[in-house]
C-alpha cells in the first residue's frame, strides 16, 4: 500500500510538471554527465522500488536536464525503456519463470503497432499539447491508483 502511495505521489508530481511546469526549455543544455548519471540513478531507484513508471519519470528528467524537446524525449525514453526491459527480462524472468511466448509475441506486436501509429499521429500534434495531454493522462492514472489503493480497498 505504501509503495502504491509513493507511486501515485510521484505520478502526481510528474503530472503537475507536465501540465503546469515549465520543464520544456526548447534549447539544448550543455552536456552535464554527472547530472545525467545522478538523474538516471534516481529514476532507476524509484522505478525499481515501485516496479513501474519509468516513462513518466524519464521524460521530465530528460527535458529538464538536457533541454530536449518533448517529442525527442518521448523517443529517447522508448529506447531507454526497451533496453532496460530487455536487460531485466534476460537477467531474471527469462531464466526463472515459464514464459508464455505466444502471448509475449502477440503483446509485443501490438505494442510495436501502437508505437508506429503513435509516431505517425505525433507528427500532427504540437509538442506543448503532447506534453499537456501526457500530464493529464498521468494525473488520471495517479487518481485511479490512489482510489484503488486507499478508497475502494
Amino acid at each position: 500500500m505504501g509503495i502504491f502511495g509513493l507511486f501515485a505521489l510521484l505520478m502526481l508530481l510528474a503530472a503537475y510538471q507536465m501540465i503546469k511546469g515549465k520543464i520544456e526549455r526548447e534549447q539544448l543544455q550543455p552536456f552535464r554527465p554527472l547530472l545525467l548519471m545522478t538523474q538516471g540513478l534516481l529514476v532507476g531507484l524509484l522505478t525499481g522500488l515501485v516496479g513501474a513508471g519509468g516513462g513518466f519519470l524519464i521524460i521530465p528528467a530528460l527535458i529538464a536536464s538536457t533541454g530536449m524537446k518533448m517529442k525527442n524525449a518521448v523517443g529517447t525514453t522508448l529506447v531507454i525503456i526497451a533496453i532496460k526491459s530487455l536487460i531485466g527480462f534476460g537477467l531474471s524472468d527469462a531464466r526463472t519463470l515459464p514464459i508464455d511466448w505466444e502471448f509475449l509475441f502477440s503483446f509485443s506486436a501490438l505494442t510495436i503497432l501502437g508505437i508506429v501509429l503513435g509516431s505517425f499521429v505525433s507528427r500532427f500534434v504540437e509538442g506543448k499539447k503532447l506534453k499537456t495531454g501526457m500530464g493529464i493522462f498521468i494525473l488520471i492514472m495517479a487518481i485511479f491508483i490512489f482510489w484503488m489503493e486507499f478508497v475502494s480497498a
